[in-house]
């Protein structure tokens, strides 16, 4: 339990300094990674940079977050923190591919530590009336990140040997970890729990194998199978070591309660939304609006703007309106934000697509600080780690999952196209603007202006289930302050 002598503004900057290191080293990395593979090679195993560290961080962010709840919150930071900044100064060491996919991996394993219990700290710390207000500085810091971390990857890799895209962790880790380390203030565990091993191992074997099935199969049917089937049996298994089990690992209990199930659906379904946003937004600007590529960031932007524009106006709002009420106001956003890009032709203007990324990013800043709220709020102490980790996994699996299911829409849209199929080559050539692709009535532009198309359908698809989700969440039954802390 959090000790209330806690200094919660120093403890609250040690908190934004971790989520920022977490939060730009996505977009540092792909930035420096060209000229990282260059160097190093192997350029076949250039996605594993990415997907290691993705596998890993959700793998074990449930297991962190039950972790946090029987020994306290500041040792699993403190020790995902020098895990984290060990792989950090590793990776700026690599010789090879694999050791650099293996220092990755190190670093999710890291931040699967961090960033949920970290999350849980804000809840310890705020009652729910108060902690709106930090979770919006905290989408400001996930925004800033996204900006400033593609900035920082170039100036580095022009400037710095590349292991420095790594190395700038170092500071700003130990900074987090002295703050923590003078100013968080835990009162001694006196409870004792059985730890789960076997169930969070078949829970990390389930997740890896479908995190893989998910982005690493393209063109291989066969290991497609083999990792499904992996998921599938360890999965099973691990559902029925988690009802056996004294002390679950993931209380499928907790996981079921209405206003956690439904709000964890919620924020699943507008990641995977997100995701197709931000993958395919830039690309439709590019090709079929016919715009640079500064016009296409400036439409991306305008997600940034709005996502923590939504969260400050929901820490806000939320006292007076309460939090179900701004969580659905949140589920309108985003579908209408999405409709804006189904009605996009060739002839339209990039601000129209702009506006629809702003409107999705204005709701999604309303739902997931409300939802977050209202899954920490349903439960005390105890359990608020692992409830918190449960958001925090369902956040990542559904940008996975979004970016495998929407680019699988893309690709069957391309490979069914009236003009015939467009090659991987056709479409480099139109994304490069050679081979006169881009010229207006162009088969290949229309081909993936249709193919396009068909995406953004199915992400407004996916955000009109957002609504209904938000729907089912139950209105939140205020807890007591002795609950709040005990």
């Amino acid at each position: 339990m959090t000790n209330p002598s806690s200094n919660r503004a120093l403890v609250i900057a040690a908190v934004m300094a971790s989520m920022a290191m977490i939060a730009i080293e996505a977009t540092i990395v792909s930035t420096a990674m060209p000229q990282i593979a260059a160097q190093l090679g192997q350029l076949n195993l250039y996605s594993w940079v990415f997907s290691s560290f993705l596998l890993a961080q959700t793998a074990m962010t449930v297991v962190f977050g039950k972790l946090s709840d029987i020994y306290g919150r500041k040792p699993i930071i403190l020790f995902g923190t020098a895990v984290f900044l060990i792989a950090s100064v590793l990776a700026g060491f690599a010789w090879s591919m694999p050791s650099m996919i293996a220092f990755r991996l190190l670093q999710g394993v890291g931040a699967g530590a961090i960033q949920p219990v970290i999350m849980t700290v804000v809840g310890d710390l705020y009652p729910g009336a108060e902690r709106g207000k930090v979770q919006g500085y905290l989408a400001s810091v996930w925004a800033l990140s996204a900006v400033v971390g593609p900035l920082l990857g170039s100036i580095i890799v022009h400037s710095l040997p590349w292991a420095w895209v790594f190395w700038i962790n170092v500071p700003i880790g130990i900074m987090s970890a002295i703050g923590f380390i003078i100013y968080l203030h835990e009162e001694k565990q006196t409870r004792t729990a059985s730890i789960d091993f076997l169930g969070a191992g078949l829970f990390a074997v389930a997740i890896s194998a479908l995190m893989i099935a998910l982005t690493e199969t393209e063109g291989a049917t066969g290991y497609l199978f083999v990792s499904l089937a992996i998921f599938l049996v360890s999965f099973l298994l691990f559902i029925w070591q988690e009802r056996r089990a004294s002390a679950p690992m993931v209380s499928l209990e907790l996981w079921l309660k209405r206003p956690i199930a439904f709000a964890n659906t919620a924020v699943f379904l507008s990641s995977m939304a997100i995701m197709g946003l931000t993958t395919f937004l830039p690309m439709y600007v590019q090709t079929v609006l016919n715009r640079s590529p500064l016009v296409a960031g400036f439409t991306l932007t305008m997600l940034l703007v709005g996502w923590p524009s939504g969260g400050t106006f929901a820490s806000r709002m939320f006292p007076r309106f309460g939090l179900r009420p701004l969580m659905i106001a949140g589920s309108l956003f985003v579908p209408v934000g999405a409709f804006l890009l189904v009605l996009l032709t060739p002839e339209s203007s990039p601000v129209q697509a702009g506006a629809g990324s702003l409107l999705m990013g204005f709701g999604m800043g309303l739902l997931n600080i409300s939802g977050l709220v209202i899954i920490q709020d349903n439960v005390g102490w105890s359990e608020r780690g692992s409830a918190t980790a449960s958001n925090v996994f369902s956040r990542n699996l559904g940008s996975t999952l979004g970016a495998a299911l929407l680019g699988a829409v893309l690709t069957y849209g391309l490979a069914n196209s009236v003009a015939g199929p467009i090659t991987s080559d056709q479409l480099r050539d139109l994304l490069q603007g050679v081979g006169g692709g881009l010229a207006a009535g162009s088969p290949i532009r229309s081909a993936l202006q249709h193919a396009l198309h068909m995406t953004f359908i199915a992400m407004f698809l996916i955000t009109a289930l957002i609504i209904v989700a938000c729907l089912c969440v139950p209105g939140v039954t205020k807890r007591t302050e002795a609950v709040q802390e005990s």
